[in-house]
């Protein structure tokens, strides 16, 4: 049965102005790959860099999505609009998903101000989904000022949401190994804020005192960031306000360092990568270098032009 022609146009000026039926098909398109994604990423490319992007990951039961809901109340409050992607575990039969993290942040559903949206991980490693980046840059053209992108909650390999988040924050738990994974190398690097959530059990202060000691035993040259260890009891929504100031200083750090115009170069590099690599192994299966990428990822980080038609320049280039 052939696709029903999309007015994109139509659904971006819409999304725009705020509306989350268009958000929603926009994001639909990205996630079910359709043949009008580069006329979306095109006319969302001038939207780039506009909101800031806070990733949050963290092992199953440490309690992420009831800290995402108690974040986007803080954020909402201080007069941002939010967008919130929930990455859900995807069943390997049917690749359907439960999507609980949209259950459990009921309490903004009604509020025009936040978008949620949960999707699928598909079987994809990482924590994410492959459709995660693209929806980013539609919740920033839907006039997004932060968006926050939850991650499965897989363990230890689920360090992606590094390379896509301009902070990250990894939430532990007393009594659940926490102090031992983050020793472990990944999990510590990959975290901007340590976030020792449900700080009201015991063991909550030894974790605390891991995390710390381990900080000071690793290496940092001058000016470089040093991640914050916050305490929350996000059922409670104690610790937010400290988990705000936490992310607002990190940000401070990035626009005083350049390090926010470095990662988002890398992001956009990354991105344009995965799109030229999708595209050649369909036709060849491997991607060779090019010298390209880092000019088309500064455009890209820029606005001045979108990832798919920096990827099909990359392609030109590589011919």
């Amino acid at each position: 049965m052939p696709r029903r022609p999309r007015d994109v146009p139509s659904l971006v000026a819409k999304a725009r102005e705020g509306d989350a039926r268009s958000v929603a098909r926009l994001i639909s398109l990205v996630e079910d790959e359709d043949p009008a994604l580069p006329e979306v990423a095109a006319a969302m490319a001038p939207c780039a860099g506009r909101a800031q992007v806070v990733g949050l990951t963290g092992a199953p039961g440490v309690g992420k999505s009831t800290t995402t809901n108690e974040l986007v109340r803080a954020l909402r409050e201080a007069g941002h609009r939010i967008g919130v992607l929930a990455v859900d575990p995807s069943s390997p039969f049917t690749g359907g998903a439960i999507l609980g993290d949209r259950i459990r942040m009921q309490d903004h559903t009604g509020d025009p101000g936040v978008y949620i949206r949960s999707m699928s991980s598909r079987g994809r490693l990482g924590g994410l989904s492959a459709a995660t980046p693209a929806a980013v840059r539609v919740l920033e053209g839907a006039g997004c000022d932060v968006i926050l992108v939850e991650t499965v909650g897989v363990g230890q390999a689920e360090v992606e949401i590094a390379s896509l988040a301009d902070t990250t924050l990894v939430l532990l738990a007393p009594g659940m190994g926490d102090a031992i994974q983050a020793v472990k190398a990944g999990v510590l690097e990959v975290a901007d804020v340590f976030v020792i959530n449900k700080a009201d059990r015991p063991g909550a202060d030894a974790t605390y005192r891991d995390i710390q000691g381990m900080l000071a035993l690793g290496e940092r040259g001058p000016g470089q960031w040093r991640p914050q260890v916050v305490r929350a009891v996000a059922v409670r929504s104690e610790g937010v306000d400290d988990m705000v100031a936490a992310i607002g200083k990190h940000r401070e750090w990035l626009e005083s360092s350049d390090n926010l115009r470095v990662r988002r170069e890398q992001r956009a590099a990354a991105e344009i990568a995965a799109l030229a690599l999708g595209t050649l192994r369909a036709r060849m299966g491997d991607l060779r270098e090019g010298t390209a990428l880092p000019d088309l990822a500064a455009r890209v980080a820029r606005g001045e032009i979108d990832p798919y038609a920096a990827a099909g320049e990359l392609l030109a280039k590589l011919r």
